[in-house]
C-alpha cells in the first residue's frame, strides 16, 4: 500500500513540475514575441520591455494563443505594419522553440 502511495505522489511531483516548466516556456516565449513585435514597431528598449510584459500579461486573459495572438495583431496593425496572423503564429512557434532551448541550456 506504501509502495502504491509512494508511485502515485512521485506521479503527481512530476506532473506539477512539468506543469510549472510549461508554463514558465509559455511565458518566456510571449516575452520573445513581445520583443520581437515591438522591434518591428521600432519601440525603444524602455517601451520594448514594458510591451513584452504586456504579451505575458495577455496571455492571462483565455487559456491557449488566440489571446496573444489577438493583442499582437491588433498592436501591429495599429503600429501600421503589414503583417498576417500566419506570419505571427510562425514567430510565435519560432520563439517557443527558443523559449524551450533557453529552459534546456539552463538545465544542463
Amino acid at each position: 500500500m506504501t509502495s502504491f502511495k509512494d508511485r502515485e505522489q512521485a506521479f503527481e511531483n512530476q506532473f506539477a513540475r512539468d506543469q510549472e516548466l510549461q508554463f514558465r516556456i509559455t511565458a518566456r516565449r510571449n516575452r520573445l514575441i513581445g520583443e520581437w513585435a515591438a522591434v518591428r514597431m521600432g519601440l525603444t528598449p524602455e517601451e520594448t520591455d514594458a510591451y513584452a510584459k504586456a504579451v505575458v500579461q495577455a496571455d492571462f486573459e483565455e487559456a491557449g494563443d488566440e489571446d496573444v495572438i489577438r493583442k499582437l495583431a491588433g498592436d501591429l496593425t495599429a503600429a501600421k505594419v503589414d503583417i498576417s496572423d500566419a506570419e505571427i503564429r510562425s514567430a510565435l512557434v519560432e520563439k517557443a522553440v527558443e523559449a524551450r532551448r533557453q529552459f534546456i541550456e539552463v538545465q544542463n
